[in-house]
Formats: structure tokens, C-alpha cells, sequence
């Protein structure tokens, strides 16, 4: 087989369908938009348009309000680094290796779900209290990057 060769698959590729080309076509005339209105002329288009009833966006109640300043972590249990070796340095990049974690977003929090037996040494971003306490407990170190 050679480069000049290839083709698609049969019925994989169609011929691009030209619109309003006459009666022969078969999409002459209006071309699919039926006779007058705002929807047949050039450039129609409505979002959220209801036709006259109150649209959507309009009915539903407005509240509270997003803060885009706010910094999203990504969370860790407690739980989840008994994995580790004893004595391991836990960071954002070792648990993104071992699968922890997909996307560090503004940082890793550890939250306190779970036990830990092992002497950890994890720098995150933040702690919840009891996380801080149960890796301290067992014998590591939490420290804040």
C-alpha cells in the first residue's frame, strides 16, 4: 500500500450538502427555513428565546454570588498516605505519582479522614486540624509550603 493509495472507509466520508441551490437540489427555494419570519431571515438567532414567555434565565431566582478569587485545593485523606513507605517526604508530586491525586489546582489540602501509622513527613499546602494532629501523632511532620 502506498501513500497515494489510502482512502477512507466506504460511507465514512459524505459530500458537504449545499443548501438553496435551486429547485434540482432538492433544498432549493427557502432552503428548510419555510416562508418569512425571524427564523428564515440571515443572521437569526435567539438564545434563550421562549417565544414571548418568560425565558428561563429570567424565571429562576438569582442568589448568592461566586467568589473567583477563592483557592481551591485538591483534597487528600489521612487515610489515603498509609501507602507511603515509613519516613517518606509526601509532596503534591509524590502524590500525583502514586495516583493520589489528578490536578493540583491552588495546592493539596490533607483533611483527617482515616488513620496513619507510618512516620510521614508531608508538605501540602494546608491541614485540617485533626489531619495535623493524627500525622503528628504518628510520629511525622506536617509542615505548610
Amino acid at each position: 500500500m502506498k501513500l497515494h493509495e489510502l482512502s477512507p472507509a466506504p460511507g465514512a466520508s459524505k459530500d458537504v450538502f449545499r443548501k438553496g441551490r435551486g429547485h434540482g437540489s432538492g433544498n432549493g427555494k427557502t432552503a428548510g427555513k419555510g416562508h418569512k419570519g425571524q427564523k428564515a431571515r440571515s443572521g437569526a438567532k435567539q438564545p434563550g428565546f421562549e417565544g414571548g414567555q418568560m425565558p428561563l434565565q429570567r424565571r429562576v431566582p438569582k442568589r448568592g454570588f461566586t467568589n473567583i478569587f477563592a483557592t481551591k485545593y485538591t483534597t487528600v485523606n489521612v487515610g489515603a498516605l498509609e501507602r507511603f513507605e515509613d519516613g517518606a517526604v509526601v509532596d503534591a508530586q509524590a502524590l500525583i505519582d502514586a495516583g493520589l491525586v489528578k490536578k493540583v489546582l491552588d495546592g493539596v489540602k490533607v483533611l483527617g479522614n482515616g488513620e496513619l501509622t507510618k512516620k510521614l513527613t508531608v508538605n501540602c499546602a494546608a491541614f485540617s486540624a485533626s489531619a495535623k494532629e493524627k500525622i503528628e501523632k504518628a510520629g511525622g511532620k506536617a509542615e505548610v509550603k
